[in-house]
């Protein structure tokens, strides 16, 4: 071998140099970790604590075999329950859904239903509500003809008074008098004395006093008539009772003043109970041969 030259390292041999150092990194990696395991596992045999070769395969084959059988199983039967479960859950689902159906369509018809009647009790409303207007526009024409609503007009105003002196005093004669010419004469309603005259009031006499609706009054007698003010006194001094009432008042001597109202009011009738009539649609009752009920 040359001697090397100044300054540089002295050469080695190949054939000097140990094999690990010559050999591919990766063949070194491989049969060093080869070694190694076969080694340690000459060690643990030979100290007695690896099983045979013969029996470790086959137990450790069993045992995959039955964990894998287990499993298959397991997953099994748990797939035929699920399928159970949602078949069931699905037929629930399917009824539910079915009667909720029936039942919607129930309540629809019974809208349809409702509508119909509610309509039905609308249209009846209509006809009940226009009754009883017209009951009620009936019932104030018959309150103002029979004397039971007060009312309020123009009008007329008599007022007799008796004599300072003398025994001619007004009688129930000439408070009639008074009201039948009024009546006569286009009044739509009369009171003497705030007494308002109705188809059955009565003027008489109980001694000297004149009792109108069975209500005693006295002097001065004011008598309110409600009509026309521009002709109910001419009218009225053209009847036989109204000139005739003025032909007395002279005679006699008794005072008479007349006069027009732009407005006057005239109170309700009492109301009266009827003890012996009755309604033409009641069936009459029965009576004895005597004539008693």
């Amino acid at each position: 071998m040359p001697d090397p030259a100044p300054g540089q390292a002295p050469q080695v041999a190949p054939e000097q140099l140990p094999a690990r150092v010559t050999m591919p990194l990766l063949t070194l990696i491989t049969q060093q970790s080869l070694d190694e395991d076969y080694l340690h596992v000459a060690e643990r045999r030979g100290r007695g604590q690896l099983p045979s070769s013969r029996t470790r395969p086959h137990r450790t084959a069993a045992v995959v075999v039955a964990v894998f059988g287990i499993l298959v199983t397991t997953a099994a039967v748990q797939t035929a329950q699920d399928a159970d479960e949602n078949r069931a859950s699905r037929n629930t689902l399917v009824s539910r859904v079915q009667d909720r159906r029936a039942t919607v369509s129930q309540l629809q018809d019974r809208i349809v239903e409702l509508r119909e009647e509610d309509q039905l009790a609308t249209e009846d409303l209509a006809r009940l509500t226009d009754t009883a207007l017209d009951a009620q526009a009936r019932l104030r024409r018959l309150q103002v003809s029979t004397g039971y609503l007060p009312l309020q007009g123009e009008g007329v105003r008599l007022t007799l008074e008796n004599p300072e002196a003398g025994a001619n005093e007004i009688r129930d004669i000439d408070l009639q008098k008074a009201a039948n010419g009024l009546w006569l004469a286009g009044a739509e309603a009369i009171a003497i004395n705030g007494q308002r005259l109705t188809a059955v009031s009565a003027i008489r006499n109980s001694g000297v006093v004149v009792n109108v609706n069975s209500v005693p009054i006295s002097a001065p007698y004011v008598v309110t008539a409600i009509g026309d003010s521009r002709t109910l006194l001419a009218r009225f001094q053209e009847t036989a009772s109204g000139s005739g009432l003025i032909n007395v008042a002279q005679a006699l001597g008794f005072s008479y003043r007349q006069e027009t109202a732009p407005s006057v009011k005239i109170p309700a009738a009492r109301r009266r109970t009827l003890l012996s009539a009755e309604e033409l649609s009641r069936e009459p009752r029965a009576e004895t041969e005597e004539g008693t009920p």
